[in-house]
Formats: structure tokens, C-alpha cells, sequence
């Protein structure tokens, strides 16, 4: 029987990842051209740096989720074998998924968080002519977000059929 206070857990780590996805994408960072004091030249300013700590906590939460669900599971190959079955079928598809989901919303966070802070941080263009103020993309917390919300449906159901398998592994009959 799968333990519900793992499942609970797990549950609540995703919950917070998938909130920190979404306010990290509300707080993108935003860029205004804006002239010297001299009028010599234009130069891009960022408002502030919060997406990129909110994505980062989402990212770890995301990982503690997963690791959390991989530990309790023995990432599936590790320990003992599991009965033959529909459970045990169904939990090696989940079980591929939940890595395929987990492993798109990893990046799309990670690399969302080092694009809005290489632009509000380490970018400040100095031209004659007006700058580009790039930034970063909007969407990719969110598909970040959207993928933390698949890997949390999928690695709790994962999680739910492997402890089906396990159950019917251990009994006698």
C-alpha cells in the first residue's frame, strides 16, 4: 500500500514548485531604454531579480519531489523484483514519463532562471543607437510550471501502481 504521508509529501513539494513556476512567471523581468544624464548614449534597465529566485526555488522543490518518489521507490530497478502484472506494467510507463516530465520542467526552469538573471543582472547595453533590452521569453516558467504539474499527476499515480506491484509481490499467493 503506498504510504500516504510519502504521498502527501509529495504532493505538497509539487504544489510549491508549481506556485513558484507561476509567480515566476508573473515576475519576469520588464526593460526600459533609458538615456545618461549626458544624452551621450542609451542604456537598458531591469527591474528586479525576483523570477529568478522563484524559479530556482521551484527547480529545487521540483527535485526534492522526484527524488523524494525515487527513494521511496527504489527507482524501480533497485530492490526487490515486482510481481509480473498490469500494476507493475502500468508503474515502468509512469515510472518513464514521470522522468520525461521531470526532466522538461528542470529545464525550462533552470534555464529560465539564468536567462531572466543574465538580463537583469549581467546585461546593460551601452549604444549610440537604442538598445535592444532583451529579455527573457514569456512562456518558459509557465511550460515549466505546466511539465511540474504533468510530473506531479504522473509520479503520484507511478508511485501508487509500483506500491500496487510491491503489495502483490509480498503476498503468499
Amino acid at each position: 500500500m503506498a504510504s500516504k504521508i510519502v504521498s502527501a509529501i509529495v504532493f505538497v513539494f509539487n504544489l510549491i514548485a508549481f506556485g513558484l513556476a507561476v509567480a515566476a512567471e508573473q515576475r519576469r523581468s520588464t526593460a526600459k531604454v533609458v538615456q545618461d544624464t549626458e544624452v551621450q548614449y542609451n542604456y537598458c534597465v531591469y527591474d528586479s531579480d525576483r523570477a529568478t529566485g522563484y524559479g530556482v526555488g521551484a527547480f529545487l522543490f521540483s527535485v526534492a519531489s522526484q527524488f523524494l518518489i525515487m527513494l521511496v521507490s527504489r527507482c524501480f530497478c533497485c530492490g526487490k523484483p515486482l510481481k509480473p502484472g498490469g500494476s507493475r506494467a502500468l508503474a515502468l510507463v509512469l515510472f518513464i514519463f514521470s522522468w520525461i516530465f521531470f526532466l522538461i520542467a528542470e529545464i525550462c526552469l533552470l534555464a529560465g532562471s539564468v536567462e531572466n538573471a543574465y538580463h537583469t543582472k549581467y546585461r546593460t547595453m551601452f549604444m549610440d543607437n537604442p538598445p535592444d533590452c532583451q529579455t527573457l521569453r514569456k512562456g518558459v516558467f509557465a511550460a515549466g510550471a505546466s511539465f511540474v504539474f504533468f510530473n506531479a499527476i504522473v509520479s503520484q499515480f507511478y508511485y501508487f501502481f509500483y506500491s500496487s506491484a510491491a503489495d502483490a509481490s509480498l503476498s503468499p499467493y
